[in-house]
């Protein structure tokens, strides 16, 4: 496999080359932009893994370029901004990013987060890592070495990493109460502690997601502890 590329929107030259110098160090195909237009030109001339997603860029916002981004294509994004109040956060989730991650930030940070989204794409998985096998629920099935999700329809539903994995950790553990707090660590999100609306956003995303597309989405709230699904799981 080739090495996960990276199309890193960032206004600030010296904070784009840090950030760009960091991830090459570490492996990655990185290539840069400074605005919307030569985002897009990144992308048409060779498709990306993950965007890295600046909110405060001249022009046209990274909000509207994430809007614009989930119109086209499922790419992983994450955003990055000195805004980092849970409005912000919750804002960027619900337009479909996989994570935010607030400046200023370490190299440290930013690779575990860089890694954790890929992780869930299927672009970063350690050898033997990867779930096998067929999960299936009222008419749905859920292929999980090919991260492929079918309604009952037999259509394919195009979830986002964050969304397929939320959803596979409800899988396995059908039919029982997961506390929010062990759905974040379960699924991987690094978006936050147990006080953070993240996991209601991506709850929200996946019921939506599930719902429009004709079918059930047995996901229960909890109150007060989290969620369910609530449906028996058929494993293949």
């Amino acid at each position: 496999m080739s090495a996960p590329s990276i199309v890193l929107v960032e206004d600030d030259a010296a904070l784009r080359t840090l950030t760009a110098r960091a991830l090459q160090e570490n492996g990655y195909l990185v290539r840069t932009a400074s605005a919307a237009d030569e985002m897009w030109e990144a992308l048409d001339a060779h498709p990306a893994d993950l965007v890295l997603l600046d909110i405060m860029l001249p022009g046209t916002s990274g909000i509207e370029l994430c809007r614009q981004l989930r119109e086209r294509s499922n790419v992983a994004i994450i955003f990055i901004s000195a805004k980092g109040s849970e409005s912000d956060r919750v804002a960027g989730l619900e337009l479909g990013a996989d994570d935010y991650l607030p400046k200023p930030f370490s190299t440290r940070e930013l690779l575990a987060r860089v890694r954790a989204v890929l992780r869930r794409g299927g672009r970063e998985v350690p050898p033997g890592a990867r779930e096998e096998g067929l999960r299936r629920f009222d008419g749905w099935t859920i292929d999980l070495r090919r991260r492929e999700t079918l309604s009952p329809t037999g259509a394919v539903v195009d979830l986002t990493g964050a969304e397929f994995d939320l959803l596979a950790v409800l899988l396995d553990h059908a039919q029982r109460v997961i506390a929010r707090e062990r759905l974040i660590e379960l699924s991987r999100t690094r978006l936050g502690d147990s006080s953070d609306r993240s996991i209601d956003v991506l709850v929200s995303r996946l019921r939506r997601k599930l719902s429009g597309a004709g079918g059930s989405a047995p996901i229960i709230t909890v109150r007060g502890v989290g969620y369910m699904l609530n449906v028996p799981v058929e494993r293949a």
